[in-house]
């Protein structure tokens, strides 16, 4: 697999398609950051890391609207590829949806969101757009 990052987001668009509760992914620290920014950000409903076998895996539960069964993500974008990575700084930061959306950045400070490298004032690589 040459895009793990691409293949997580992948599985859960798949995942919201078709209209699943859960899904898994096989984990890794990168993965596990980005969970966890989906979760307090409130895309996702909840998580759970599993330690079994050599990698593990992460059970992401869903999150749906109960009326209107509709995911709390609309769309998960890619923005850095292993064939063409994106940069920014922290004044040219990508502002998703006029600020409804997030970005999730991967800086010498850890995996965080446009907001928080903005606010820490540190640039990094653009890993994928969430709203």
């Amino acid at each position: 697999m040459t895009d793990p990052i691409a293949d997580y987001l992948t599985r859960l668009r798949n995942a919201i398609k078709a209209k699943h509760r859960v899904v898994e992914v096989p984990a890794s620290n990168l993965k596990k950051e980005i969970t966890k920014i989906l979760f307090d950000k409130g895309y996702i409903l909840n998580f759970k890391f599993v330690d079994e076998g050599p990698q593990g895996t992460i059970k992401i539960a869903l999150k749906y609207d109960v009326v209107n069964k509709v995911n709390a993500i609309k769309k998960l974008e890619r923005v850095s590829t292993p064939g063409l990575r994106k940069y920014t700084g922290y004044k040219d930061m990508p502002r998703v949806l006029n600020g409804l959306g997030i970005a999730v950045l991967s800086t010498s400070k850890g995996v965080m969101t446009d907001k928080e490298a903005r606010d820490q004032k540190i640039g990094g690589e653009v890993l994928c757009y969430v709203y």
